[in-house]
């Protein structure tokens, strides 16, 4: 399957669910139609080429497996009214039941499953799932259990939204701001898949980069007067500025100190500046507007050297108050040490694992050695820094970034010889 094929794929996902869960008000069930005739497709496609009309393509195929498992689910419940709803739904014209092309269900979904019967846990999973197009594995990855784990959860949580009626319906007041914090979250997540993959040969995925920023547009025209999605929106597009000097030629990783920065993207600098500058003077802050301020100051430094790494540092600090995780802590370690020198750095280092032990869980692990590697070798302690490097290597799936840390640990070990 071409590359164009499988975006395009992604880009109609949503819709195709929408159109289904719409008519027949079963997400549980429209999610495994939608699957199937994205298989059909990614088998019929390469041969017979894109359909004129993709959509309605992949709507008609989804109707006809829906009827199926409706069909299959009606015998074993033994509901006869809705047994009549699905024969009805097979007799209608195909392009009855093609929805119009303007319309864009991707935002509607998002909202359905951040529904407040499901657990946060489970909103971000499903919305991954059925919205974002992760597969189980990715998401998996992302919260650091097996792929049988969350395969197991989104099955769940599909029922859940059954068990509680959940409607393809706008939210109410009472639930808004819960069910946005978790759209963000996911777009959040979804954004950072695509920008540092979490395995395979690319270090980036621009398909879903470019999704969860079209995703956080829209969100953001639907609600322009809350900070945290402007934040949110500006984060991702300074982020992404920067993406076409991450890598060289031979997909090799390339760390922000030696990009090239004439490659950095002025449009979305510019943009994302914009944005953040637009709601910072507010009274609240959140973490996301915090996130996008520091990726202000990088993107907006003419050069390494000029980079205001104490103002960063300060940022990070605000940041961890307010969302103590080991990604943010691991961040401001290295913000301490270019602001104040290496020592500084792994003191502060050493003084977090013990208190969170950031060097023995597995899920921050290979970041804590790759940081600890870093200050090393800014101390001249090649020897120590190489072996860390190797370390951290094994501890990642995405393979651009272990041919980085391999890499510099042959330089340094190149320099102790």
């Amino acid at each position: 399957m071409t590359a164009d094929v499988e975006h395009l794929l992604r880009t109609e996902a949503p819709q195709v669910l929408g159109a289904l869960v719409r008519r027949f008000g079963r997400f549980d069930i429209a999610e495994d139609a939608v699957q199937e005739a994205l298989l059909a497709a990614s088998r019929a496609w390469p041969a017979d080429g894109v359909p004129e009309n993709p959509r309605s393509w992949l709507v008609r195929i989804g109707y006809r497996r829906m009827v199926d498992l409706l069909r299959a689910d009606q015998a074993r419940r033994r509901r006869e009214q809705e047994a009549g709803v699905a024969e009805l739904a097979m007799q209608e014209p195909a392009r009855q039941a093609s929805p119009p092309q303007e319309s864009d269900d991707s935002l509607a979904l998002l909202l359905l499953c951040c529904h407040p019967a499901l657990s946060a846990t489970s909103q971000v999973a499903l919305t991954l799932r059925a919205v974002g197009g992760l597969t189980t594995a990715e998401i998996a990855h992302a919260y650091g259990t097996a792929e049988s784990t969350m395969a197991t959860r989104i099955s769940r949580a599909k029922q859940q939204l059954v068990r509680a009626g959940a409607r393809f319906t706008p939210p109410t007041d009472a639930d808004r701001d819960s069910r946005v914090a978790a759209v963000m979250q996911v777009l959040y997540l979804i954004f950072n898949e695509g920008y540092t993959a979490s395995t395979g040969g690319r270090l980036a995925r621009v398909d879903l980069t470019k999704e969860a920023i079209r995703l956080t547009r829209m969100l953001r025209d639907r609600l322009p007067g809350d900070p945290e999605v402007t934040g949110l929106l500006a984060l991702m597009l300074l982020t992404e500025s920067r993406r076409p000097a991450r890598t060289g030629g031979e997909e090799e990783l390339v760390p922000l100190e030696e990009q090239d920065r004439t490659q950095w993207d002025p449009g979305l600098i510019r943009e994302g500046t914009e944005l953040i500058d637009s709601v910072w003077s507010r009274r609240e802050v959140g973490p996301y507007q915090l996130q996008a301020a520091i990726a202000a100051v990088h993107a907006t430094a003419a050069s390494p050297q000029q980079t205001d790494w104490p103002q960063i540092a300060a940022l990070y600090l605000w940041l961890e108050r307010l969302t103590p995780t080991a990604p943010v802590r691991l961040s401001r370690v290295v913000a301490v040490a270019q602001a104040y020198g290496p020592a500084r750095g792994l003191a502060l280092l050493d003084d977090l694992n013990r208190r969170y032990r950031l060097d023995q869980e597995p899920l921050t692990r290979q970041r804590e050695r790759a940081v600890r590697a870093h200050l090393l070798q800014m101390t001249g302690d090649a020897a120590a820094a190489a072996r860390l490097y190797r370390e951290a290597a094994t501890l990642t799936g995405n393979q651009v970034e272990r041919r980085y840390l391999l890499d510099r640990a042959d330089r340094l070990s190149g320099q102790v010889r």
